[in-house]
């Protein structure tokens, strides 16, 4: 079967939708998908480090206090993460009216918001009067926030295959997904600050206040809430001889089969958790590199304004560009130019608060544009690599896995995002970057070591990832194609013959496989 074409045996489970709504419903809750992330993974960190503790004890008792969250925070993503795969495995054996992933999504969603509102408050002032306590509370808030999202996350990014079996279908599906989640990226970059200001009682040298940064969360849970509900509404998958299994992956060992059997799947998930750690660490850190590197606060959000249309582009020239070169040289071109942005954000500035105010803001607004514009290409890329993976453990295995091997794309931002947000906490507060700290009172050395830490170490990391990838990856476009035609005609006979998994599939090996 050609690339383009769309597999005859598709048929929907229920009552099809329009192809066009299926597309706006998945991209809205891609954006409320990433709307949420940014929030979770990136700006709750700062309401914790600036305001969460910012009162009612003493100075080093705030800071043990806010070092006791943040370790809170990694620790348990860090927990969390082995419990993905068996996630995939519990949204795999779902079987509704609804299909595997639609409750999920919908559920996910809006628990996960009501806990990550209650995460984005003092509780009634009790992180001042008793922290102790609240820290106690923030942890059960925090696991409940982190596993709904794992459900809701999971099941979404799964649903990928099952809206089509076609590659080049998937491809739009994906590149719809990624306009949605670029703009709710870098929306809420752009919109996170002037939010926060708008509703603060006080501006507070421009942090604002909790106030501020409690109706910021509440709008993103909001708009979370409801674009789960609209991919409930909105979306259908489809019923495949294809898509079936004669049983279910089942326990600890076939969960981990599936991962560590499939080559493919274990080698791209590596290199994206690698890419994925260098990455978030820096997206991370990215606020307070324009907050208290250069002093200027404003151009964060102009950065991330910029951002939502050059995603939006780099998002569009994606399948363009996956006609013309291979995805595997587009990752190394795409992750050289993020490398660029660093060595350019790292060029140092004299007083950035004075005279070279324009060129340190110039400065960081190239950078950061170079870094964040390849961004959506990679994710793209890794997504569709993981999503083809799943047919190729299905032909090299016997049995078919949607959402084990797409939870492992989660997993490996996931994995970022705990890494990161931990060591945002540490570095902040070993840079004096912490309550009311500004431009002009961070030594000098401080701010070199946080260059470093920021710039350097992740620049390392991203050079991993590429030499993973070009080594261990071997599923191109054309081998997918070859093995989807192939499974289509023997996988009737393999469900009929009764064949368990663990053994031999009834597929021939091609020639793309040796």
């Amino acid at each position: 079967m050609a690339a383009s074409e769309t597999p005859a045996a598709e048929q929907p489970l229920e009552k099809p939708v329009n192809k066009y709504v299926s597309r706006a419903s998945y991209m809205f809750g891609a954006f409320g998908h990433d709307v949420f992330y940014a929030a979770m993974s990136t700006y709750l960190i700062m309401f914790i480090t600036a305001h969460l503790f910012n009162g009612g004890a003493a100075e080093q008792d705030n800071v043990a206090y806010i070092g006791i969250a943040t370790l809170i925070i990694m620790v348990l993503r860090i927990v969390e993460l082995f419990i993905d795969p068996f996630i995939g495995n519990i949204i795999d054996r779902t079987k509704t009216r609804f299909g595997h992933f639609r409750p999920w999504i919908v559920a996910g969603g809006c628990v996960a918001s009501l806990a990550l509102l209650a995460l984005f408050s003092t509780l009634g002032d009790l992180s001042y009067t008793n922290p102790v306590v609240y820290l106690v509370i923030f942890a059960l808030l925090y696991i409940t926030m982190d596993i709904s999202f794992s459900f809701n996350d999971v099941a979404f990014w799964s649903m990928l295959p099952a809206l089509s079996l076609d590659g080049r279908e998937r491809e739009k599906n994906a590149t719809f997904a990624r306009f949605g989640s670029g703009i709710g990226q870098n929306l809420t970059g752009a919109v996170v600050m002037p939010i926060v200001l708008f509703f603060s009682l006080t501006t507070n040298d421009g942090n604002g206040d909790a106030r501020g940064w409690f109706v910021f969360a509440a709008i993103v849970c909001i708009v979370n809430a409801v674009s789960a509900i609209c991919v409930g509404l909105g979306t259908r998958e489809v019923a495949a001889t294809i898509r079936e299994n004669r049983e279910d992956t089942k326990g600890v060992a076939g969960v981990l089969k599936v991962v560590v059997k499939n080559d493919q799947l274990l080698w791209i998930f590596l290199s994206y958790l690698i890419y994925c750690t260098g990455f978030l660490l820096v997206n991370a850190l990215m606020l307070y590199y324009f907050k208290y590197i250069l002093g200027n606060d404003a151009g964060y959000s102009i950065l991330l304004t910029i951002n939502i249309f050059v995603s939006l582009a780099s998002v569009a020239l994606f399948p363009v560009l996956t006609r013309i070169i291979p995805r595997k040289a587009l990752f190394f071109v795409c992750v050289g130019i993020m490398i660029a942005g660093l060595i350019v954000l790292g060029i140092p500035v004299a007083d950035v608060t004075g005279a070279n105010a324009a060129l340190g803001l110039g400065l960081g607004l190239t950078g950061g544009i170079l870094f964040f514009a390849p961004q959506p290409m990679v994710f793209l890329i890794a997504l569709m690599i993981i999503t083809d993976s799943i047919e190729y453990g299905q032909w090299k295995l016997g049995h078919r896995d949607e959402s084990v091997a797409l939870s492992l794309r989660p997993l490996a931002d996931k994995f970022g995002g705990a890494v990161s947000t931990g060591l945002v906490g540490i570095i902040a507060v070993a840079c004096g970057m912490v309550n009311d700290a500004t431009v002009n009172n961070i030594p000098a050395d401080d701010k070199a070591l946080f260059k470093v830490l920021m710039l350097l170490i992740p620049g390392i990391i991203l050079v991993l990832a590429m030499i993973v990838f070009g080594l261990k990856i071997k599923l191109t476009e054309k081998m997918h194609a070859d093995i989807v035609s192939e499974l289509e005609e023997t996988w009737g006979e393999h469900l009929e013959a009764g064949i368990a998994l663990n053994e031999e599939p009834p597929v021939k090996a091609t020639k793309d496989a040796k």
